[in-house]
């Protein structure tokens, strides 16, 4: 019995300018559906939008239809299947945001053509990738947008969004909403004239019968400790307008999860509204905020955990073994904590199954990957080296002879199979009454056993040819997308998380070498070497202090 197919599904799209772009429908359904045929998937849906724009998911009626169908589970699809990733969309916002809503009803992308597959480490990765471009895309959109924001709360008003609870919008202004506004006072009053916190004024309006009116942005009817330390660090309720009290701050280590963090210096001005407490007594009560918020300051355990950028990569100068990232902790005479020191050490400086090694410097985590970063940059900077790398990505890979292997083992499977079948029907043929019917019997079932036997074999040889074949072009493919980043590596090693960072240094460099002593320019940094041929021969790229002396760094390629 064959294995199972995989149910697909196939999206195309063409713009008003498709002849430009040289990919109409057919064509990509054409090449789609080979893709389809080589790896033996099936497809059971076909979703196209003629004459429609990537910029947006928005006005794509079989884009969001298909969308909706993966959403029901309604062909139970494990990939779509798209020409290109432009063909999917153009807007890395909406393709992030539609990637992520595909993978959490466990379906994946591929993008035949840019061998982009989201199932995958590279693909992950390319990903995380889109998710930095999204974010270049959403900060220039925030820049252009902000300043008229501010314009406005610098004028006193309301800058969108629902009205804080004890308010309500009346075209557009605050004004007092009284039923809602008697919870406020109260609970200005209580935390600032008793002994009580916000976990006991919660539990004093419960028991006082004083519950929140249900609206828009909170139908719990009950005002919880957290809402009620947000009221009370709330400006507007003094009368003020405040803007930039909290800002959006990427989660470190993740892609896409972000979390609202509380700004000391943010712009406040005198509203146009009126305020439900006096400016005094909104102070008495930050006052109090502060004072409990530094009685309770805490720790936190997780804040040591540090990716190591070049941990393993760097080579120790003596041993040749790969450093490891570590942390130590520096002191003040007096015996105070001064700072963490971040460093690379080498792990044969203290024995180790039998190894030791005499060097013992510490290197600055810092220092050195600055220094590989401006090293990478500085080449990727160079006028030729874009065409050098689109010239790789165009360099189709030569699968001539293992295509010939596995054209020859079908031609095999499918003579033995047409073999099969007549032994088959000559049993099914034989007539039990006849005089020899046991002995061709048992000649017939020897020859289909050994048949079986054969097609065992060339299916076995085919899966290990097919294999070898998909090997060859994924590295092509992994090598391709990485090239791609390199092309843009700057702006997005900026926004990059640091274990985003790791993971591309991983996939790009063999190895860092140091000199044994810091030179006198300050620099660590000796030579890259990188796993994928970036370059056609061995350079020098100079690297410049805050000096200006110069230091040159070998760049070389991995001769393995």
């Amino acid at each position: 019995m064959g294995k199972e197919k995989i149910n697909v599904y196939i999206y195309t799209r063409v713009s008003t300018s498709m002849q430009i772009d040289g990919y109409s429908l057919d064509a990509q359904k054409t090449r789609m559906k080979a893709f389809a045929d080589y790896n033996e998937y099936e497809i059971v849906g076909e979703y196209e939008d003629a004459g429609k724009s990537g910029k947006s998911v928005e006005g794509r009626v079989e884009f969001n239809r298909m969308m909706d169908d993966i959403k029901s589970g309604k062909d139970k699809v494990s990939f779509v299947l798209v020409f290109k990733l432009s063909r999917f969309g153009r807007n890395a916002a909406d393709v992030l945001s539609t990637l992520q809503t595909m993978q959490d009803f466990g379906v994946n992308l591929i993008c035949v053509e840019d061998g982009i597959d989201s199932s995958k480490d590279a693909g992950k990765l390319m990903i995380s990738v889109l998710s930095a471009v999204a974010e270049i895309e959403r900060e220039n959109i925030r820049i252009q947008t902000m300043e008229g924001r501010i314009q406005k709360a610098r004028e006193g008003k309301w800058n969108g969004g629902f009205a804080p609870y004890g308010y309500k919008l009346v075209d557009g202004k605050l004004e007092i909403n009284e039923e809602e506004a008697y919870a406020i006072r109260v609970i200005f009053d209580q935390y600032v004239n008793t002994s009580i916190g916000a976990n006991g004024i919660s539990k004093y309006l419960e028991n006082c019968g004083i519950r929140k009116i249900p609206r828009q942005n909170g139908k719990n009817p009950l005002f919880d400790a957290g809402l009620i330390r947000r009221i009370l660090k709330n400006p507007v309720y003094s009368g003020k307008i405040a803007y930039g009290r909290r800002k959006k701050e990427k989660v470190h280590g993740t892609r896409n999860e972000y979390r609202l963090v509380e700004q000391d210096d943010y712009l406040v001005v005198d509203g146009i509204h009126d305020a439900i407490v006096s400016d005094e007594l909104w102070q008495e009560a930050q006052v109090k905020l502060k004072a409990q918020a530094k009685k309770y300051e805490h720790i936190n355990k997780n804040k040591d955990m540090r990716t190591h950028l070049l941990s393993g990569i760097v080579k120790c100068p003596i041993c040749g073994v790969g450093m490891y990232g570590n942390k130590s902790i520096k002191y003040k005479k007096d015996g105070t904590k001064y700072k963490d020191y971040y460093y690379y050490g080498c792990k044969h400086r203290q024995k180790q199954r039998g190894h030791v090694c005499t060097y013992n410097k510490q290197i600055n985590e810092e220092v050195l990957d600055n220094a590989v970063a401006e090293i990478i940059i500085k080449l990727v900077s160079n006028p030729k080296f874009a065409k050098l790398m689109q010239d790789k990505i165009d360099l189709k890979v030569d699968t001539k002879e293992i295509d010939t292997e596995i054209d020859n083992y079908q031609k095999q499977l499918r003579k033995n199979n047409a073999i099969k079948i007549k032994l088959i029907e000559e049993l099914d043929d034989l007539d039990p009454n006849e005089k020899h019917y046991r002995r061709r019997k048992q000649d017939l079932d020897d020859r289909l056993y050994r048949i079986y036997d054969k097609m065992d074999e060339v299916e076995s040889n085919l899966i290990e040819a097919k294999a070898k074949k998909k090997t060859i072009e994924d590295e092509k493919l992994t090598a391709d997308n990485i090239y791609r980043v390199l092309v843009y590596f700057e702006n997005l090693y900026k926004v990059m998380s640091d274990v985003e960072r790791r993971q591309l240094f991983e996939m790009l460099i063999s190895e860092v070498q140091i000199f044994e002593e810091r030179r006198a320019n300050g620099q660590w940094l000796k030579s890259i070497t990188f796993k994928l041929p970036i370059i056609e021969e061995d350079l020098e790229l100079c690297l410049d202090n805050k000096t200006h002396v110069e230091s040159c760094v070998l760049i070389t390629r991995d001769e393995k």
